[in-house]
Formats: C-alpha cells, structure tokens, sequence
C-alpha cells in the first residue's frame, strides 16, 4: 500500500458556522484551528492546506475565564521608536471583538507562509450576521 497525499486541487473544501456566545476563548479556538488546517479530515497533509472555511459569530459574547479580562494584556507596536502599545483584553473586547478570537487562532497556526494563506479562511463577526449565506455554511456545535 502507498500512503496518499492531497494536493493543492485535490481537497473538497466545506464551509462551516460556530456561534461563539458563551463559549470560553481558549477551547473555541483549539477546535477552530483544527477544522482551519484540516486536521479532522483523513487526507489531513501537513504541508498542504486541507482545511475548511469557518465562519465565527457572536465574537463580542465569547468568555475568557479567570481573571484574565482584566489582567490579559494584547501587545503590538506602531513602528516607530517607542511605539509600543498595549491594551486590556476588556477594553479590546469592547472596541474589537474579531481580533480577540483571530490572535488566539493565529497563535495555532503554523507560522510563515501557509499559515497566513490557512488564516484567510477564517471569517469572524461582531454580530450574528455574516455575508456568507451564498456558501451555505453547516452549524457547527462546538460546545
């Protein structure tokens, strides 16, 4: 027998919808990297995307457990000398709810280039409406 890998062509992508009201930020974006890079399917090959599109709503009523609200600080910098930033996760939340939930996914990915190309496939959302009804996404319950 001869181990089969898929190809660029070759994977059958589906789209996915995940409700993220209520659940706790850590465990949602273990499970959403794992339909992302395709893990979860058979003809899973590391060095291929093989994932699937999620698409994530209600971002602004995800959880973050413990203290980390307030104590959780997000980094980034502006470019320029002394341009450090930060910001609390509560106040992050508040202002930008989607990146919350891209950074957590992100820091699950692999880093480089298929990384990013496997990042592209996840829509996140404020609200629960999303433009993508066209794609005829399946509820996806991950709780």
């Amino acid at each position: 027998m001869k181990t089969q890998f898929a190809r660029k062509g070759q994977v059958e992508r589906k789209w996915y919808l995940i409700d993220a009201e209520g659940a706790v930020l850590g465990r949602l974006a273990t499970k959403i990297a794992t339909y992302l890079r395709g893990k979860n399917k058979p003809v899973f090959t590391p060095n291929i995307d093989t994932g699937d599109f999620i698409i994530v709503i209600n971002a602004d009523k995800i959880k973050l457990t413990g203290k980390k609200l307030d104590k959780k600080i997000y980094y980034y910098h502006s470019g320029y000398p002394g341009g450090l930033k930060s910001e609390s996760a509560k106040d992050l939340l508040k202002r930008k709810p989607e990146k919350i939930i891209t950074d957590a996914v992100w820091g699950m990915l692999p880093k480089g280039r298929l990384g990013r190309s496997i990042l592209k496939k996840l829509k996140v959302y404020k609200g629960s409406d999303h433009p993508h009804k066209a794609q005829k996404p399946e509820k996806l319950d991950l709780k």
